[in-house]
């Protein structure tokens, strides 16, 4: 499971939204399965209308943040403007089995998996449920780790 608060994840899809012609990407900031922050990213892909590319320099600078002391790169997200909020054929083919956690957000749904191998979607992901990790903006309130609202989607 991934326990995400309802203000990042409407962060997430608040970015996804203003951007409805290429795909949104950012990092996943943490510790263990607990998401504390979002970090939206310039997407450096050479075709962002069908593709991600996180930019090397915001992921070298949260990694360096991380070694001292900081949350942990725990995955990314990323926007499908045209498709569904599920891992695609080419996302499974840029994903190296490491046990990261990739959310993807499509047409108001969000959804988390995990890059494994073998992985039941596309030999490569296996979802991971999304609870409420609570608070996470000022003036959000605490739902201590209910499901996610029906209108994100829970694999």
């Amino acid at each position: 499971m991934l326990e995400i608060s309802i203000g990042l994840r409407n962060e997430i899809a608040a970015s996804a939204a203003a951007s409805p012609d290429a795909e949104v990407c950012g990092l996943l900031l943490g510790r263990g399965s607990r998401v504390e922050r979002v970090v939206a990213c310039r997407n450096v892909a050479a075709t962002p209308a069908r593709r991600f590319e996180i930019d090397p320099a915001a992921l070298i600078a949260a990694h360096r943040a991380a070694r001292g002391g900081g949350a942990a790169v725990i995955g990314h997200y990323h926007s499908h403007p045209t498709g569904t909020a599920t891992p695609s054929p080419r996302d499974a083919a840029d994903a190296p089995p490491d046990g990261s956690i990739w959310i993807i957000v499509a047409a108001g749904g969000l959804s988390a998996w995990r890059a494994v191998r073998d992985g039941a979607l596309h030999g490569r992901f296996d979802p991971v449920p999304l609870v409420d990790a609570g608070c996470a903006a000022p003036g959000e309130r605490p739902q201590g780790g209910s499901p996610v609202s029906s209108r994100y989607i829970i694999p």
